[in-house]
């Protein structure tokens, strides 16, 4: 993750609880009390936020220890502790809520791509995130998708050009569409089209397009079609597809599966902080 842009996001995250003050810690501990904090898994899952706890609470105090014994990417078990953060309890307090929101968001994140990428068991097909991602969190929670045995697809509207049925259907046609850009974009510039049918699946191709998606379309239609894909055009399936149907586009022969859910709908892994006194 970029750094810069970490600590940017986080001393926002901060001021955004913190206000002015930290009411209760304040009025009940002395500035020089020292204290103990614990990170404990609650559930198994894969851990990712290694660099969220890092620099999340020396902001607050560059007089804290912090001390991990676990990687981004790996398995954490219920039990397990992972991290210990020690140093003035006015510290610890102020920084708990904010750093275990974003490393329990993170790390279900990354537990559930890593739940996809077994499910779906292939050694071709790649499982991909999407644009569907909490504002303000979207490096945070691509960062989880890769932790999680996943890669990236774009990261926004600027990177990469999609052409989506709304697109098309403004441009006139596909073969338009992908024409337009080609006339305005470098030639660094991916451009991906969005298919439904067969005949728009030849468009895309004689277009020359670089990545054709088969979006809401069914194993048997995808398996179907994908032979009218020269070799040089990558391919993807998004829409519809969940970890219950995942399985069953194992064997489609498409290059990346794109799966909204991973960040949009994702349960946070059960982890909790405990306190350890003397």
């Amino acid at each position: 993750m970029n750094q810069l842009k970490l600590k940017s996001q986080l001393e926002q995250f901060f001021i955004e609880d913190i206000g002015d003050r930290d009411l209760s810690s304040e009025t009940i501990f002395g500035k020089d009390e020292k204290g103990q904090i614990k990170f404990v898994a609650k559930d198994n899952g894969i851990f990712c936020g290694e660099d969220v706890i890092r620099t999340g609470f020396p902001m607050l105090d560059q007089e804290v220890v912090v001390e991990i014994s676990v990687k981004d990417g790996e398995r954490i078990e219920k039990g397990q502790v992972f991290a210990t953060v020690s140093g003035k309890v006015s510290s610890l307090l102020q920084g708990e809520r904010v750093v275990l929101n974003l490393v329990q968001r993170m790390s279900g994140i990354a537990t559930a791509t890593n739940e996809a990428v077994r499910i779906l068991n292939s050694q071709h097909t790649k499982i991909t995130d999407t644009r569907k991602t909490t504002p303000g969190l979207r490096m945070m929670e691509k960062y989880a998708v890769q932790c999680g045995g996943g890669v990236n697809h774009r990261f926004g509207l600027y990177d990469a050009v999609m052409i989506k049925d709304n697109h098309i259907s403004f441009a006139g046609s596909i073969t338009k569409a992908v024409e337009k850009v080609r006339s305005q974009i470098g030639h660094m510039v991916k451009v991906e089209v969005e298919i439904e049918t067969e005949d728009q699946v030849k468009e895309a191709v004689a277009a020359k397009a670089d990545v054709i998606m088969f979006d809401n379309r069914t194993p048997d239609e995808i398996k179907e079609w994908i032979g009218l894909v020269p070799e040089g055009i990558k391919t993807e399936a998004s829409g519809g597809i969940s970890l219950d149907n995942l399985a069953s586009y194992r064997d489609t022969g498409v290059d990346v599966i794109s799966l909204g859910a991973l960040t949009h709908t994702v349960k946070a892994l059960d982890i909790s902080v405990k306190v350890v006194i003397g």
